[in-house]
């Protein structure tokens, strides 16, 4: 049996929230004990009154005092994480918890360091999202397989699985989108035993809440080029 924290970072998803928390409490996978923890980054809509009224949904609720970004409430669940393996759930419903079982076939079968759920590798279903987002993640991907000597399809993927003691989360040093990237650098660094796996997607628009920006691609390039300069 191994342990897996489920690191859920939520900013205004007071329509999503509670449908993707019990996502998560169906996705029941044998062999795993699931641990999941939510981080409410100073929502100021009903996000974090839905989160207080459903308990039973999660293990953890951390509550930021001030607006901080996607990559502190990363770091502070990560600083929270009592598993062996550590998983990404964004709360927007754009990856299904269904897929947790491919991901974690890799774990459970081979010991896998790090998995990531590529949207780009013959998933079963992905919404058509916008062109320059999909070439910019090609581009990203390009650069850091370049820097790092392997062969990924999509390291933009909120769905990565990796053994926690891989990651110092106080040695993170970055906050923002790009922590993704720095994540993935350091764990790379350090191991060797990486997957990938088909996973399904339904890309939001803007309209529906989506929250990446085109140029959140700058900082993202320069942390994969700094991270393997400075290894």
């Amino acid at each position: 049996m191994i342990k897996l924290s489920i690191i859920v970072p939520a900013y205004n998803e007071e329509n999503t929230i509670i449908k993707i928390l019990e996502k998560v409490a169906y996705a029941e996978i044998e062999g795993v004990n699931k641990e999941v923890i939510v981080i409410d980054d100073c929502s100021t809509d009903e996000t974090l009154n839905l989160l207080e009224e459903n308990k039973n949904l999660y293990d953890e609720l951390i509550k930021l005092p001030k607006n901080s970004g996607k990559g502190e409430a990363v770091k502070k669940g990560l600083l929270k994480a009592s598993g062996q393996y550590v998983l990404f759930q964004d709360a927007d419903l754009e990856y299904d918890p269904k897929d947790y079982k491919k991901l974690l076939e890799p774990v459970l079968l081979f010991d896998a360091d790090l998995v990531i759920g590529s949207r780009l590798s013959a998933s079963q279903l992905t919404r058509v999202y916008y062109f320059w987002h999909k070439v910019g993640n090609k581009f990203i991907t390009f650069l850091f397989n370049i820097m790092n000597n392997t062969t990924f399809t999509d390291i933009y993927s909120c769905y990565i699985i990796f053994k926690a003691d891989l990651i110092n989360p106080n040695n993170l040093l970055t906050g923002g989108w790009e922590q993704h990237a720095e994540i993935l650098s350091m764990i790379v660094s350090k191991s060797s035993s990486f997957y990938e796996v088909p996973v399904n997607y339904y890309g939001r628009t803007y309209e529906e809440g989506k929250k990446i920006r085109p140029h959140n691609a700058i900082k993202v390039l320069l942390i994969i080029i700094l991270k393997r300069i400075f290894r």
